[in-house]
């Protein structure tokens, strides 16, 4: 019996192209359901459908939403639905109202808890509300990190659904050392960003207030007085943020030491241009795929000390973590790596091992299609909730001594 997994993401999903294919190899039927362009979906052999949701507010289009996902899940009959991202996550299991198992992953806390603007604050009730209205038609719930896990239990946002942590949306280690290996050198991508000598240090974000890029911009200005020849790369879009994109003016102030490169499709071959990757979300994070590009690169991180950061940087070993919205922490740790880079360089060594152990796609695929089947085909939802949680964190221990044994 071939399973059919419909996966539900937002205008980004594209990026989980890679995950999908993973499934697919295990012997899945795989289809996906977004806000985006279908080009990429029908370049990799993938069903897709469109629907419409704006995911800074319009209640209208959101009961829309819920009416295109209602139809879609009854005209191809998925055998479980896996959403992504915070609307998805709630407006799924709303239009599917348990007709079908649905398997909601958390993938970062988001503005609502990240933000203290009294209009974040004043969306939390219902944000909370929805959570657990969306809980009574959820299979299962998967966390990318402890954090969050702790939260929705806390708040009873589970239901009766079990918790199931699994790091990350995986990446894909043997593409990426493809696209390494097949980009241009070092120096040509030097030269076409008119870079020369000087040492860079990259972000790869959406460029918002809540990723943290205002603090970003006034620690460049204090690394600047220390070591004058570095630049900053901001590598990601600004213009489809909408109400969080970080204006324009303040990023031109800091030119030319701070260049923005808009969204790339590049990002594995500019990593090999960073000295150092700083990432200064204040955001509840899953754990950010970003951290893991750069891990795999090689490249020492700071980070902020926030959710889903620290299962990837570890003070002192491959990087540093600091405190949110205090650029002159940020600006610190950065220096500290700037001026030593034999020591740095071994730091950023230490990521490639962790991110290959711990976060390859193959490893997060094979979790997943566990979960699915579980659900499908032991029922266990409607008998003992608990016992899939810990199947599935028995299956990982199994997998993860073979692994080591062979």
């Amino acid at each position: 019996m071939t399973l059919h997994v419909l996966c539900v993401g937002g205008e980004d999903h594209a990026l989980r192209i890679p995950f999908l294919a993973a499934l697919r190899s295990r012997g899945f039927r795989v289809s996906a359901a977004g806000t985006g362009a279908a080009l990429p979906f029908s370049n990799s052999g993938i069903e897709y459908h469109r629907y419409d949701f704006n995911r800074f507010g319009a209640r209208v289009a959101d009961r829309l939403a819920v009416g295109q996902l209602s139809q879609l899940v009854r005209g191809i009959r998925p055998d479980v639905v896996q959403t992504f991202d915070t609307k998805p996550n709630l407006l799924a299991p709303l239009a599917v109202r348990g007709a079908i198992p649905i398997v909601r992953t958390i993938n970062g806390m988001g503005w609502v808890f990240s933000s203290a603007q009294l209009k974040a604050l004043a969306f939390r009730p219902a944000y909370l509300a929805l959570q657990r209205l969306a809980a009574c038609w959820t299979s299962a719930t998967v966390f990318q990190n402890k954090e969050d896990s702790d939260f929705f239990r806390r708040y009873r946002l589970l239901g009766k659904s079990p918790a199931v942590l699994i790091g990350s949306s995986g990446i894909d280690v043997d593409a990426f050392d493809t696209a390494r290996a097949q980009a241009p050198s070092t120096a040509q991508l030097r030269t076409e960003l008119g870079l020369g000598d000087d040492e860079v240090v990259m972000t790869v974000s959406r460029l918002t207030v809540q990723k943290g890029i205002p603090t970003l911009l006034d620690a460049a200005a204090i690394v600047r007085e220390v070591r004058p020849g570095v630049r900053f790369l901001l590598v990601g879009p600004r213009e489809s943020e909408g109400p969080f994109a970080v204006d324009q003016a303040l990023i031109d102030r800091y030119a030319p030491h701070v260049i923005a490169l808009g969204a790339r499709s590049d990002v594995p071959a500019l990593l090999g241009i960073a000295n150092v990757f700083a990432f200064p979300t204040e955001y509840r994070e899953g754990i950010p795929r970003v951290l893991l590009e750069a891990g795999l690169a090689g490249v020492p991180i700071v980070a902020t000390r926030m959710p889903g950061c620290g299962d990837v940087v570890v003070e002192n070993c491959n990087g540093h973590l600091v405190p949110p919205r205090d650029p002159r922490a940020l600006a610190a740790a950065i220096l500290d790596l700037l001026q030593d880079p034999a020591r740095a360089k071994s730091m950023g060594q230490r990521s490639i091992a962790l991110v290959r152990r711990e976060f390859d796609l193959n490893v997060v695929a094979d979790r997943y299609a566990d979960l699915y089947r579980k659900l499908i085909f032991t029922g266990r939802r409607s008998e003992d909730p608990a016992a899939l949680s810990r199947d599935v964190h028995e299956d990982r221990r199994v997998s993860q001594h073979s692994g080591k044994s062979s």
